[in-house]
């Protein structure tokens, strides 16, 4: 059998009517130091300062009102003391749990604020150069000065030539390109110029923080996602004033840490409002057609990777011009659905995504001229004709009262009507003969007969329905 330790009774300090036992001697059946869990004596030490805290607090009350009736005070005597007894309780508790071996308690550790991690600005092991990449450029180059595209007129570089100050336009350009995400440029365009107005015909860092969220998003309602550019802008305004002066920062890092602001904002606001060549600025449109020309092995599944692939080889004097110039070629020529390959001179060899595009007229005319230089000859004569598109026209009908189409249909219509009062005679029918049988003094044999209620009912049907039936029309 196992032997228990004794147990001591004594009285509860918080309540005269609860005695507590405990082991005497705090042993355990194992022969152990009696230890309270990490939980629990985190527990009892955050008790044991409560009461400190309410001891210190009766003692100061106490000192304060010295002129207060006998009862009070003995009250608050009472109050002292077992405020006293659990402060030794405690004290024991604690007593007990530093002389068992034992982890010291841990306070909570707050966690530091999350640090943004540094943008990279280079790879480990450069991408080499694709062949022939310096041709397809200078022909995309070509083409795109012959072209004007909505990047050219409606671009972020647009939004900063309407304000006077050189904050405005810096704070300008950097809203034009957070609204740019996901949206057209003729979008974007129309709703910086509507917030410029609705904010008081300056885009500015005070302007937006006086704004309301109401007026901020009525402006900007047509572009994508703008409930939460919304809130991005006001935040980023906020932001700005607080940390950066009411300005635009000057490093990628931090403006990557303003609200709804990615890599390619950041690079494209350094390069237009401040001059600054930091890296390249890569949307979907640089994405897409620098994978279609073949420049990255393998191919990159995100504008970051193919941001690192361009600025590893390609010289860093055409890191400024190649977003601007890749993005109206890609809104005008090498669109995301059916790219005009038959417009885009890169179709030669340079580009090995071309498709060559055949018309359906061409094609029939081609086959027709092979097909008479082979002569009687070479099989049967095929011909080709083209069929002639017939136009309906629909003319109108007269109206006049000696069009006969005119004269029958309203003799339908008339027939008709008189169709619909014989069937509802019809229906009260029964309502009409059923009384008149039955003044009969010998109803019965009416009935049993064959001109009974029902028989004439059914030879009434018959007669009716012969007179209205449209045989002839």
């Amino acid at each position: 059998m196992k032997r228990s330790s004794p147990m001591i009774s004594r009285p509860s300090p918080f309540h005269t009517s609860v005695t507590l036992l405990e082991a005497a001697g705090g042993v355990m059946e194992t022969g152990q130091a009696l230890t309270l869990r990490r939980s629990e004596r985190l527990k009892v030490e955050d008790k044991a300062e409560e009461t400190v805290h309410a001891s210190s607090s009766l003692r100061n009350v106490g000192k304060k009102t010295t002129s207060e009736p006998a009862s009070s005070r003995s009250l608050k005597r009472t109050r002292s003391n077992e405020v006293s007894d659990t402060e030794e309780a405690t004290s024991q508790v604690s007593n007990s749990s530093s002389a068992t071996p034992g982890p010291a308690p841990q306070k909570p550790r707050k966690k530091p604020p999350r640090k943004s991690k540094p943008m990279p600005t280079a790879l480990e092991t450069p991408h080499p150069a694709p062949p022939r990449w310096r041709e397809a450029y200078d022909a995309i180059k070509h083409m795109r000065m012959q072209i004007v595209a909505p990047v050219d007129t409606m671009g972020c570089d647009q939004a900063q030539l309407k304000e006077a100050d050189p904050k405005n336009q810096r704070f300008s350009t950097l809203v034009s390109l957070m609204l740019s995400s996901q949206t057209k440029d003729e979008v974007t365009d129309a709703a910086v110029a509507k917030l410029r107005e609705a904010v008081g015909g300056s885009l500015s860092v005070d302007a937006i923080l006086q704004a309301d969220e109401g007026t901020i998003s009525e402006a900007i309602c047509k572009v994508g996602f703008w409930r939460r550019k919304t809130q991005y802008i006001k935040q980023a305004a906020q932001k700005l004033r607080n940390e950066f002066g009411g300005d635009v920062p000057k490093t990628v890092d931090e403006l990557c840490s303003l609200p709804g602001v990615g890599p390619k904002m950041a690079f494209l606001a350094l390069q237009v409002a401040w001059k600054l060549n930091a890296g390249i600025g890569v949307d979907v449109h640089v994405h897409r057609i620098t994978n279609r020309l073949g420049w990255h092995r393998p191919p990159t599944k995100t504008p970051e990777e193919t941001r690192l692939n361009l600025q590893s080889w390609l010289p860093l004097e055409l890191h400024p011009e190649i977003n601007h110039l890749f993005v109206g070629f890609g809104q005008t020529i090498c669109l995301p659905i059916a790219p005009k390959c038959n417009q885009c001179d890169l179709s030669n060899g340079l580009c090995p995504s071309a498709r060559t595009v055949v018309k359906a007229s061409s094609r029939k005319r081609n086959a027709k001229i092979s097909a008479n230089s082979r002569g009687s000859t070479a099989g049967p004569k095929i011909e080709v004709e083209f069929e002639e598109e017939t136009k309906v026209q629909l003319q109108e009908i007269p109206t006049s009262s000696a069009c006969p189409l005119r004269s029958a249909s309203a003799y339908c219509h008339l027939y008709c009507s008189y169709r619909y009062i014989a069937l509802l005679l019809l229906s009260l029918l029964p309502l009409i003969i059923t009384p008149i049988l039955i003044t009969f003094p010998d109803y019965s044999m009416y009935h049993k007969s064959c001109y009974s209620a029902p028989f004439l009912e059914a030879q009434c049907v018959r007669w009716v329905c012969h007179r209205t039936r449209l045989d002839s029309f």
